[in-house]
C-alpha cells in the first residue's frame, strides 16, 4: 500500500477510535461445517457485515486495499480440496482512494474450503481469516481471527492412521519418560526441602501451633488436613494460573513460545545463573537471604487468629520464610520442565510442593512425634553448605545453555567438567572436616555418615576426570555441553563403516553446528534432502535443541551404540534441525508467515517448521522419510531402548527399499 494511503487509514482509525470512544468492529463471524461425504467437508466461515461498510474481496492487489486471506494452518491426516470459494460475487467498481478497480462484499458473505480427512482419529483444523473494512469515510485496519473445526476420522484410513499412532505413541513416550524423571525429582527436592536451615526451624513452629489448637480430634485433622493443602495450593496455584492465563490468551504457540524463551534465551539463563551463583554463595555463609521481615511478620500475626484463616496464614508464613532455600530448588525443577508443555510444570509444582507439604501435614496430625526428630544444631549448617556446594554446580547448567544457543564459547565441555571436578572436590575435603566456614561447629573427629557422603563424592570425582580426555561420561550426558565443544579429545573415533563424503558435512551452518559421534550430516532441511535425491538415501530427520537435555542423553546413550551408528552412517542422510539456536540468518533465509510476522533466527525457523508440517513441538523428535519426504515410519520420541531405536532405522530402510 503506498505511504499516503497507509497515512490516510491509520488516522482514519484513530479518528473513529476517538470520536466512538471503543474500537469498531463491524464484521461478525460465524462458522459451520457441511460433511461431503467419504471424509470430505466444507468448512464455512461466514461474515455479517454492518450497514455502510463492505469488506474487500480476495484480490490480489498491488498498492491497494488488503485483500481477505484464508489460510488454513497445515494439519497432519487432511488435505486441501480445491481453493477457497465466496457463496457470491464481489461487487466491482473504482475506487478513487486508490485509484484502481476493487471488489468488495456488503451484507454477507461465505468463505468455504473444501478439505478431505483421511485420518482415522478426530482432527482440529485451524483456519485464519484476515480482513480489511471501509465505508465512505473510515477505513478500518485489518484485522484477523482464527477459527477451529474438529472432523471426525475416517474409517480405513491408514496413511492416517500410522501418522496418528506415530504422534500418539511419541507423545506416550516422551510424556511418559519426561514427567517421570521430572516428579521423581521433584519429589526428592521436595523432602530434601525439609532439611534446609529456613525450613526444617519451622516444623517444631507447625508443632506448637496445632498443638495450642483446642476442639475435637476431627477438627483438628481437619485444620491439619487445609495446612498441607493450603502449603500445596501456594506453590502450584500461581504458577498454574500464569500457565493457563497465557495459554488461553495465546493459545499453545504463545505458550511454547514463552517456555522456549524461558529455556533457551540468554536472559533468563543467565538470571537463573547469577540466582544460583548468590544463593550459593549466601548458602556458604557470605550472607543471608531474607523475605522483608515485615511481610513475614503480618502474615504470622494473621496465623494467631485461629480456625482455617489462620491455618492458611500459618502455612503462608511457612512458605514465605522457606522462601530463601525453596526458590533455587522450584526454580531448578520448573525449567526442566519448559519444554513446550503446558501441564507438565504445573503437575511439577503439585507433586513438588505435595512432597514439601507432606511431613509438615503428618506433624500437624500428629504433634507428638516432634521428639523423634534430632534437634537443630550444627548439622543443620553442613546442610546448608552442602547445598550451596551443589548449587553451585547445577547453576553453571545455566550459562551453559545461554552458551550453546548464542555460540559464546565461554564453557566448553572440559571446563565446565574442569569446574565440577573443582567444586565436587572441595565438597569431599570439606565433608572430611578439611575445609571450614565461619558457621561450622567444631568437630572432633569425623562421623561415619560425613565419611561415606566423602566416599561418595570422592568416587564421583574420580567418575568425572576421564571426561576432561574425551570420556563420554553418559550418566551425566544430559547436563555437560556436547561433545563437540571439546577442545582436548584422545577418544574420538569415527564410527565404523561410515563413509564420510565431503558433500555430506553440512555446508550450511556447519560453522558452528556438529552431529555427535562424528557422524556426517546437515542441519538445512531443503540442502540434506537434496543430498537425499542425489545418494538415493532415506533420511533421518532430527529435530534437537541445545537445551534439551533428552536429547543429549539420546545420542549419548542410543546414538552411540556400534549398531546404530552402522545404520546411520550407511543407509541415512541425517538432517538435525535445531529449534532453540539464536542465530540470526541471512535474509536471503528469512521466512514471513501468512500474518506478516518474519522468522529470523535458525531456531524459530525450525521450531516453525515442525509444528506446521509434523503438529509436534517437543524434542528430541525424530523421523523416517524417503527423499521425496514421505514418512517411511511412526516417528519416535525419547527412549533409551537401543533395540527399539535399532528396529525404528530398520524399519525405515525397509519400507524405503520397498517403495523405490
Amino acid at each position: 500500500m503506498r505511504l499516503k494511503t497507509l497515512l490516510l487509514t491509520v488516522c482514519a482509525a484513530m479518528v473513529a477510535v476517538a470520536v466512538n470512544g471503543q474500537i469498531m468492529e463491524p464484521v461478525v463471524w460465524k462458522q459451520s461445517t457441511v460433511s461431503q461425504g467419504d471424509g470430505v467437508y466444507d468448512l464455512n466461515m461466514t461474515a455479517t457485515i454492518e450497514n455502510h461498510f463492505h469488506m474487500y474481496d480476495m484480490g490480489p492487489y498491488v498498492d491497494g486495499p488488503n485483500a481477505t486471506a484464508v489460510t488454513v494452518a497445515p494439519t497432519p491426516g487432511v488435505s486441501l480440496v480445491g481453493e477457497v470459494t465466496t457463496s457470491i460475487k464481489p461487487t466491482r467498481g473504482f475506487d478513487s482512494g486508490f485509484g484502481m478497480e476493487v471488489g468488495y462484499f456488503e451484507n454477507s458473505v461465505t468463505f468455504t474450503q473444501r478439505v478431505k480427512v483421511t485420518s482415522a482419529d478426530d482432527v482440529r483444523v485451524r483456519v485464519n481469516i484476515e480482513w480489511q473494512t471501509c465505508n465512505d469515510d473510515t477505513c478500518l485496519p485489518p484485522t484477523d481471527e482464527d477459527f477451529f473445526f474438529k472432523l471426525a476420522g475416517v474409517e480405513g484410513g491408514q496413511a492416517a492412521v500410522t501418522a496418528a499412532a506415530a504422534k500418539e505413541q511419541v507423545k506416550r513416550l516422551e510424556n511418559e519418560s519426561s514427567i517421570l524423571s521430572t516428579v521423581i525429582a521433584a519429589i526428592l527436592w521436595g523432602f530434601a526441602a525439609l532439611l534446609t536451615p529456613c525450613v526444617f526451624p519451622m516444623v517444631p513452629m507447625t508443632v506448637s501451633f496445632f498443638m495450642k489448637s483446642s476442639g475435637s480430634k476431627s477438627k483438628g485433622r481437619l485444620m491439619a488436613s487445609f495446612y498441607g493443602l493450603s502449603i500445596i495450593a501456594l506453590y502450584t496455584l500461581p504458577i498454574a494460573i500464569i500457565i493457563l492465563v497465557t495459554y488461553l490468551a495465546g493459545g499453545d504457540a504463545v505458550t511454547a513460545d514463552i517456555f522456549n524463551w524461558l529455556a533457551t534465551h540468554w536472559i533468563p539463563n543467565v538470571i537463573f545463573f547469577l540466582v544460583f551463583m548468590i544463593f550459593a554463595a549466601s548458602f556458604l555463609g557470605a550472607f543471608e537471604i531474607v523475605l522483608p521481615s515485615s511481610l513475614v511478620n503480618k502474615s504470622d500475626a494473621k496465623a494467631d487468629k485461629g480456625g482455617l484463616v489462620g491455618v492458611f496464614f500459618m502455612a503462608l508464613t511457612l512458605v514465605l520464610v522457606s522462601f530463601s532455600c525453596t526458590g533455587p530448588i522450584v526454580g531448578s525443577i520448573l525449567v526442566q520442565s519448559t519444554q513446550g508443555q503446558i501441564w507438565q510444570p504445573i503437575l511439577t509444582m503439585l507433586v513438588f510442593s505435595s512432597a514439601f507439604a507432606l511431613p509438615f501435614t503428618i506433624f500437624a496430625f500428629f504433634p507428638s512425634l516432634l521428639k523423634n526428630l534430632p534437634k537443630s544444631g550444627g548439622w543443620l549448617n553442613s546442610v546448608k553448605v552442602v547445598l550451596g556446594f551443589i548449587e553451585l554446580a547445577l547453576g553453571l547448567k545455566f550459562l551453559s545453555v545461554a552458551d550453546q544457543t548464542y555460540h559464546w564459547g565461554l564453557l566448553d565441555r572440559e571446563v565446565y567438567i574442569a569446574l565440577w571436578i573443582v567444586i565436587f572436590s572441595m565438597l569431599g575435603f570439606y565433608l572430611l572436616g578439611k575445609l571450614r566456614f565461619s558457621h561450622d561447629s567444631d568437630e572432633p573427629y569425623i562421623k561415619v555418615k560425613r565419611l561415606f557422603l566423602a566416599i561418595i563424592t570422592f568416587a564421583f570425582v574420580v567418575y568425572l576426570i576421564p571426561g576432561m580426555f574425551g570420556a563420554p561420561l553418559k550418566a551425566l550426558s544430559g547436563y555437560l555441553p556436547p561433545m563437540h565443544t571439546h577442545d582436548f579429545n584422545l577418544m574420538e573415533s569415527r564410527p565404523s563403516g561410515q563413509s564420510v563424503s565431503s558433500d555430506a558435512q553440512g555446508k550450511k551452518y556447519s560453522d558452528f553446528l556438529h552431529m555427535p559421534h562424528g557422524l556426517s550430516g546437515f542441519f538445512d532441511y531443503d540442502e540434506g534432502m537434496a543430498y537425499a535425491r542425489k545418494v538415493g538415501k532415506p533420511v533421518l530427520l532430527d529435530f534437537s535443541g541445545h537445551g534439551c537435555v533428552n536429547c543429549r542423553e539420546m545420542e549419548a546413550n542410543v546414538w552411540s551404540d556400534k549398531e546404530v551408528l552402522r545404520i546411520l552412517g550407511d543407509e541415512y542422510v541425517i538432517i538435525s534441525l535445531y529449534v532453540d539456536d539464536k542465530k540470526e540468518l541471512p535474509k536471503s533465509d528469512w521466512v514471513t508467515l501468512p500474518s506478516g510476522k518474519v522468522l529470523k533466527t535458525l531456531g524459530k525457523i525450525n521450531a516453525h517448521f515442525q509444528t506446521t508440517r509434523f503438529g509436534v513441538n517437543g524434542q528430541p523428535y525424530y523421523i523416517l522419510l524417503d527423499n521425496e519426504g514421505r514418512q517411511l515410519a511412526p516417528a519416535r520420541g525419547y527412549n533409551l531402548n537401543v533395540k527399539e531405536y535399532v528396529d525404528f532405522l530398520n524399519s525405515g530402510v525397509a519400507k524405503y527399499k520397498e517403495i523405490k
